[in-house]
Protein backbone atom coordinates (compact mmCIF):
# COMPACT_ATOMS: atom_id res chain seq x y z
CA UNK A 1 0.00 0.00 0.00
CA UNK A 2 1.70 3.78 -0.49
CA UNK A 3 -0.12 7.04 0.73
CA UNK A 4 0.43 10.41 -0.55
CA UNK A 5 2.52 12.34 2.24
CA UNK A 6 4.69 15.59 1.63
CA UNK A 7 4.58 15.78 -2.12
CA UNK A 8 5.48 11.83 -2.37
CA UNK A 9 4.37 8.63 -2.69
CA UNK A 10 5.41 6.81 0.57
CA UNK A 11 4.78 2.49 0.97
CA UNK A 12 3.73 1.67 4.15
CA UNK A 13 3.08 -1.78 5.83
CA UNK A 14 -1.19 -3.43 5.16
CA UNK A 15 -1.04 -2.67 9.05
CA UNK A 16 0.05 1.13 9.31
CA UNK A 17 -3.36 3.46 9.85
CA UNK A 18 -3.24 6.17 7.22
CA UNK A 19 -6.70 7.60 7.21
CA UNK A 20 -8.47 9.17 9.88
CA UNK A 21 -12.29 8.16 10.48
CA UNK A 22 -13.44 11.28 9.79
CA UNK A 23 -12.18 11.31 6.31
CA UNK A 24 -14.74 12.11 4.36
CA UNK A 25 -13.53 9.26 1.55
CA UNK A 26 -14.78 6.53 4.91
CA UNK A 27 -17.44 8.48 6.45
CA UNK A 28 -19.53 9.49 3.24
CA UNK A 29 -18.34 7.74 0.17
CA UNK A 30 -16.72 11.32 -1.04
CA UNK A 31 -14.27 10.00 -3.35
CA UNK A 32 -13.14 8.20 -6.62
CA UNK A 33 -11.38 5.65 -7.30
CA UNK A 34 -9.51 3.40 -10.35
CA UNK A 35 -8.95 -0.18 -10.88
CA UNK A 36 -5.56 -0.74 -12.61
CA UNK A 37 -4.52 -4.32 -14.49
CA UNK A 38 -1.34 -4.87 -13.47
CA UNK A 39 -0.19 -7.94 -16.14
CA UNK A 40 3.44 -8.60 -16.58
CA UNK A 41 5.02 -6.47 -13.57
CA UNK A 42 3.49 -3.37 -15.92
CA UNK A 43 0.49 -1.10 -16.09
CA UNK A 44 -0.26 -0.93 -19.53
CA UNK A 45 -3.84 0.59 -19.55
CA UNK A 46 -2.76 3.36 -17.03
CA UNK A 47 -3.13 6.17 -19.10
CA UNK A 48 -6.92 5.60 -20.18
CA UNK A 49 -7.48 4.89 -15.84
CA UNK A 50 -5.34 8.27 -15.47
CA UNK A 51 -7.99 10.45 -18.08
CA UNK A 52 -11.43 8.60 -16.26
CA UNK A 53 -9.96 9.53 -12.66
CA UNK A 54 -9.41 13.23 -13.99
CA UNK A 55 -13.10 13.22 -15.17
CA UNK A 56 -14.11 12.05 -12.07
CA UNK A 57 -12.98 14.45 -9.63
CA UNK A 58 -14.09 16.87 -12.31
CA UNK A 59 -17.83 15.68 -11.64
CA UNK A 60 -17.02 15.18 -8.41
CA UNK A 61 -15.49 18.56 -7.75
CA UNK A 62 -12.40 16.84 -6.14
CA UNK A 63 -8.93 18.56 -6.30
CA UNK A 64 -6.67 16.15 -8.28
CA UNK A 65 -2.99 15.83 -7.12
CA UNK A 66 -1.81 15.61 -10.98
CA UNK A 67 -0.97 12.75 -12.86
CA UNK A 68 2.69 12.33 -11.83
CA UNK A 69 1.41 12.00 -8.49
CA UNK A 70 -1.21 8.98 -9.23
CA UNK A 71 1.57 7.34 -11.32
CA UNK A 72 4.26 7.86 -8.45
CA UNK A 73 1.35 6.09 -6.50
CA UNK A 74 0.91 3.63 -9.00
CA UNK A 75 4.63 3.11 -9.31
CA UNK A 76 5.53 2.95 -5.91
CA UNK A 77 2.60 -0.22 -5.16
CA UNK A 78 3.89 -1.85 -8.32
CA UNK A 79 7.64 -2.07 -7.91
CA UNK A 80 8.59 -5.60 -7.33
CA UNK A 81 5.45 -6.95 -8.36
CA UNK A 82 6.32 -10.81 -9.75
CA UNK A 83 5.67 -10.99 -13.68
CA UNK A 84 3.87 -13.73 -13.75
CA UNK A 85 1.09 -12.88 -11.19
CA UNK A 86 -1.78 -10.34 -12.37
CA UNK A 87 -2.47 -7.98 -9.90
CA UNK A 88 -5.54 -5.52 -9.28
CA UNK A 89 -3.95 -1.86 -8.14
CA UNK A 90 -6.90 0.26 -6.93
CA UNK A 91 -5.98 4.07 -6.41
CA UNK A 92 -8.30 5.86 -4.20
CA UNK A 93 -8.32 9.62 -3.79
CA UNK A 94 -10.89 11.00 -1.42
CA UNK A 95 -11.90 14.40 -0.42
CA UNK A 96 -9.82 14.07 2.74
CA UNK A 97 -11.49 16.10 5.79
CA UNK A 98 -13.08 18.86 3.45
CA UNK A 99 -13.21 22.31 4.28
CA UNK A 100 -10.24 22.85 1.50
CA UNK A 101 -7.78 20.88 3.06
CA UNK A 102 -5.79 18.10 1.09
CA UNK A 103 -7.52 14.90 -0.68
CA UNK A 104 -6.30 11.64 0.69
CA UNK A 105 -4.40 9.82 -2.42
CA UNK A 106 -3.87 5.90 -1.39
CA UNK A 107 -2.75 3.02 -3.84
CA UNK A 108 -3.71 -0.33 -2.56
CA UNK A 109 -2.40 -3.88 -4.64
CA UNK A 110 -3.28 -7.09 -4.80
CA UNK A 111 -3.38 -10.67 -6.56
CA UNK A 112 -6.53 -10.56 -9.11
CA UNK A 113 -8.38 -12.98 -6.88
CA UNK A 114 -8.83 -16.65 -8.60
CA UNK A 115 -12.56 -16.71 -9.38
CA UNK A 116 -12.13 -13.77 -11.52
CA UNK A 117 -9.47 -15.48 -13.45
CA UNK A 118 -11.90 -18.30 -13.30
CA UNK A 119 -15.22 -16.18 -14.88
CA UNK A 120 -12.54 -14.70 -17.80
CA UNK A 121 -13.27 -18.32 -19.87
CA UNK A 122 -16.05 -20.34 -17.94
CA UNK A 123 -18.26 -17.31 -18.05
CA UNK A 124 -21.51 -15.68 -15.75
CA UNK A 125 -24.90 -15.95 -15.06
CA UNK A 126 -26.44 -12.50 -14.62
CA UNK A 127 -29.87 -11.22 -13.74
CA UNK A 128 -31.37 -8.13 -15.03
CA UNK A 129 -32.32 -5.68 -12.11
CA UNK A 130 -33.73 -1.81 -12.31
CA UNK A 131 -31.32 1.00 -11.31
CA UNK A 132 -35.14 2.59 -10.98
CA UNK A 133 -34.11 6.12 -12.57
CA UNK A 134 -35.16 6.98 -16.30
CA UNK A 135 -32.59 6.36 -18.80
CA UNK A 136 -32.10 9.86 -19.36
CA UNK A 137 -32.65 11.68 -16.32
CA UNK A 138 -28.65 11.69 -14.75
CA UNK A 139 -28.21 13.54 -18.38
CA UNK A 140 -29.71 16.59 -16.68
CA UNK A 141 -29.19 15.27 -12.87
CA UNK A 142 -25.59 16.04 -11.66
CA UNK A 143 -25.88 15.56 -8.37
CA UNK A 144 -26.51 11.63 -9.40
CA UNK A 145 -23.03 12.02 -10.55
CA UNK A 146 -23.56 9.87 -13.74
CA UNK A 147 -20.45 9.23 -15.37
CA UNK A 148 -18.04 8.99 -12.27
CA UNK A 149 -16.72 6.23 -10.49
CA UNK A 150 -17.15 7.32 -7.05
CA UNK A 151 -16.90 5.53 -3.59
CA UNK A 152 -20.07 4.65 -2.85
CA UNK A 153 -20.51 1.71 -4.23
CA UNK A 154 -23.11 0.33 -1.53
CA UNK A 155 -26.14 -0.14 -4.11
CA UNK A 156 -23.78 -1.91 -6.78
CA UNK A 157 -22.40 -4.78 -3.98
CA UNK A 158 -26.26 -4.92 -2.76
CA UNK A 159 -27.35 -5.64 -6.21
CA UNK A 160 -24.56 -8.42 -6.70
CA UNK A 161 -25.60 -9.88 -3.02
CA UNK A 162 -28.89 -10.24 -4.43
CA UNK A 163 -27.89 -11.80 -7.91
CA UNK A 164 -25.99 -14.43 -5.42
CA UNK A 165 -28.75 -15.35 -3.94
CA UNK A 166 -30.67 -15.78 -6.23
CA UNK A 167 -28.05 -18.30 -8.01
CA UNK A 168 -26.55 -15.84 -10.69
CA UNK A 169 -22.94 -14.35 -10.58
CA UNK A 170 -23.42 -10.85 -11.99
CA UNK A 171 -26.06 -8.03 -12.47
CA UNK A 172 -27.15 -5.69 -15.46
CA UNK A 173 -28.67 -2.47 -14.58
CA UNK A 174 -31.63 -1.88 -16.88
CA UNK A 175 -33.55 2.26 -16.92
CA UNK A 176 -36.66 2.58 -15.11
CA UNK A 177 -38.48 2.11 -19.08
CA UNK A 178 -36.26 -1.43 -18.81
CA UNK A 179 -33.26 -0.11 -21.43
CA UNK A 180 -29.99 -1.53 -20.77
CA UNK A 181 -26.94 0.31 -18.85
CA UNK A 182 -24.31 -0.77 -17.24
CA UNK A 183 -23.27 -4.00 -14.53
CA UNK A 184 -22.06 -2.72 -10.95
CA UNK A 185 -18.89 -3.03 -11.96
CA UNK A 186 -18.58 -3.48 -15.66
CA UNK A 187 -19.85 -2.28 -18.97
CA UNK A 188 -22.62 -4.31 -20.91
CA UNK A 189 -21.41 -5.19 -24.49
CA UNK A 190 -23.02 -7.22 -27.16
CA UNK A 191 -22.16 -8.84 -30.36
CA UNK A 192 -25.97 -8.64 -33.00
CA UNK A 193 -25.68 -8.29 -37.20
CA UNK A 194 -22.22 -8.35 -37.22
CA UNK A 195 -21.65 -5.31 -34.74
CA UNK A 196 -20.65 -4.61 -31.28
CA UNK A 197 -22.96 -3.19 -29.22
CA UNK A 198 -23.02 -0.86 -25.93
CA UNK A 199 -25.40 1.27 -24.62
CA UNK A 200 -24.69 4.81 -24.50
CA UNK A 201 -23.10 6.78 -21.56
CA UNK A 202 -25.74 9.63 -22.04
CA UNK A 203 -27.90 7.48 -19.46
CA UNK A 204 -25.25 8.31 -16.71
CA UNK A 205 -23.03 5.21 -16.97
CA UNK A 206 -19.53 5.33 -16.46
CA UNK A 207 -17.78 4.94 -19.58
CA UNK A 208 -15.76 1.83 -20.11
CA UNK A 209 -12.00 1.54 -20.24
CA UNK A 210 -12.06 -1.83 -21.84
CA UNK A 211 -14.76 -1.45 -24.12
CA UNK A 212 -13.20 1.97 -25.11
CA UNK A 213 -10.45 -0.33 -26.14
CA UNK A 214 -12.95 -3.67 -27.38
CA UNK A 215 -14.33 -1.01 -29.90
CA UNK A 216 -11.41 0.95 -31.27
CA UNK A 217 -9.40 -2.29 -32.07
CA UNK A 218 -12.50 -4.57 -33.06
CA UNK A 219 -13.42 -1.64 -35.84
CA UNK A 220 -9.77 -1.92 -36.85
CA UNK A 221 -9.95 -5.65 -37.28
CA UNK A 222 -13.06 -5.13 -39.27
CA UNK A 223 -15.71 -5.62 -37.07
CA UNK A 224 -18.19 -2.94 -36.92
CA UNK A 225 -19.05 -1.09 -34.03
CA UNK A 226 -22.44 0.72 -32.43
CA UNK A 227 -23.55 2.61 -29.09
CA UNK A 228 -27.21 1.01 -29.25
CA UNK A 229 -30.34 1.74 -27.09
CA UNK A 230 -30.80 -1.89 -26.12
CA UNK A 231 -33.06 -3.71 -23.60
CA UNK A 232 -32.70 -7.22 -22.23
CA UNK A 233 -34.59 -8.79 -25.00
CA UNK A 234 -32.13 -7.88 -27.32
CA UNK A 235 -29.05 -9.76 -24.91
CA UNK A 236 -31.51 -12.79 -24.80
CA UNK A 237 -31.07 -12.45 -28.99
CA UNK A 238 -27.31 -11.35 -29.02
CA UNK A 239 -24.97 -13.39 -30.56
CA UNK A 240 -22.88 -13.14 -27.89
CA UNK A 241 -23.05 -10.90 -24.45
CA UNK A 242 -19.85 -10.10 -22.23
CA UNK A 243 -19.05 -7.42 -19.27
CA UNK A 244 -15.80 -6.08 -19.61
CA UNK A 245 -14.10 -4.20 -16.79
CA UNK A 246 -10.38 -3.23 -16.12
CA UNK A 247 -9.43 -6.41 -13.92
CA UNK A 248 -11.71 -9.17 -15.20
CA UNK A 249 -11.19 -8.34 -19.04
CA UNK A 250 -14.47 -9.64 -21.31
CA UNK A 251 -16.63 -11.90 -19.34
CA UNK A 252 -18.78 -14.45 -21.40
CA UNK A 253 -22.38 -14.39 -19.88
CA UNK A 254 -23.51 -17.68 -20.05
CA UNK A 255 -27.10 -17.55 -18.57
CA UNK A 256 -29.35 -14.36 -19.03
CA UNK A 257 -32.33 -14.15 -16.12
CA UNK A 258 -32.15 -18.25 -16.15
CA UNK A 259 -31.88 -18.37 -19.68
CA UNK A 260 -28.70 -20.24 -20.91
CA UNK A 261 -27.09 -18.63 -23.74
CA UNK A 262 -24.31 -19.21 -26.08
CA UNK A 263 -20.86 -16.81 -27.24
CA UNK A 264 -21.08 -18.04 -31.32
CA UNK A 265 -17.46 -18.90 -30.51
CA UNK A 266 -17.31 -15.02 -30.42
CA UNK A 267 -15.29 -14.88 -26.89
CA UNK A 268 -11.70 -16.25 -28.28
CA UNK A 269 -11.90 -13.20 -30.84
CA UNK A 270 -12.52 -10.39 -27.77
CA UNK A 271 -9.77 -11.41 -25.84
CA UNK A 272 -7.55 -11.84 -28.89
CA UNK A 273 -8.32 -8.00 -29.78
CA UNK A 274 -7.98 -6.91 -26.11
CA UNK A 275 -4.60 -8.81 -25.74
CA UNK A 276 -3.03 -6.63 -28.28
Amino acid sequence: MAVWRNGAASVVGPDEPVVTAFDLGLGRGDGVFESVLVAGGTTPHLDAHLDRLRRSTGIMGLTHPGDDAVRAMVAAVTTGWPEGTEGACRVFLTRGLGDGTPPTLLALLAPVPAETLRQRTAGIAVVALSLGVPADFRATAPWLLGGAKTLSYAVNMAAQRHAHAVGADDVVFTSLEGRLLEGPTSTVVWAAGGRLHTPPVETGILPGTTQARLFARAEADGWPTAVTDGTVEDLHRAEAVWLLSGIRGATPVTRVDGVDRGDAGLSPRVRQLLAR
